[in-house]
């Protein structure tokens, strides 16, 4: 795994490569070369082990998500904000399975940091709701669903969210 700056050295140093290339006149070699560059620079925004995880966490395999997600060593280190976030989020529901208190860490801390979608946003604050609402703390629960609500313009948690204000009144 490398350090996020590595990533940014690499390209820059393709770059270089790419203008020498262009001043030698070969120019499909110079932009294929920049293509290169370019790869390293989206990996630098978008952690390629983070894509790799939310893919097997798509196919609902867990395992496989944990794999992924376990090549990254260092966060702090290796990932941006925004993708610390991502990592946190995703450890977070991978926990919802099995242990509530650190899934709820994991997703404060992935809340706290941020999230690039306001979808992702929402869910982790809807599962933050229901780890709240399991721990008899309505108040909370009810704040963070209006947040998730506020959240979710496209209404794709609308059913979770009214199952959840069901399972509220019974509190």
């Amino acid at each position: 795994m490398f350090h996020k700056n590595i990533k940014l050295i690499l390209a820059g140093l393709i770059t270089f490569w790419a203008i020498y290339q262009f001043s030698q006149a070969n120019i499909m070699n110079g932009i294929s070369i920049l293509l290169l560059a370019g790869i390293f620079v989206l990996f630098y925004f978008k952690n390629e082990f983070i894509l790799l995880a939310f893919l097997q966490l798509r196919k609902q395999n867990f395992e496989g998500t944990k794999k992924w997600l376990g090549y990254i060593k260092n966060p702090e280190a290796a990932l941006i904000t925004k993708q610390q976030g991502y990592f946190n989020y995703l450890h977070g529901i991978m926990l919802s399975q099995t242990n509530i208190t650190q899934s709820e860490k994991f997703l404060r801390k992935a809340v706290k940091l941020g999230l690039s979608m306001d979808h992702d946003l929402a869910m982790a604050k809807l599962q933050l709701a229901g780890i709240a609402m399991t721990k008899r703390r309505k108040r909370e629960a009810t704040n963070l669903m209006a947040e998730a609500k506020k959240l979710d313009k496209h209404g794709m948690l609308k059913e979770q969210m009214q199952m959840m204000k069901q399972q509220m009144k019974k509190i």
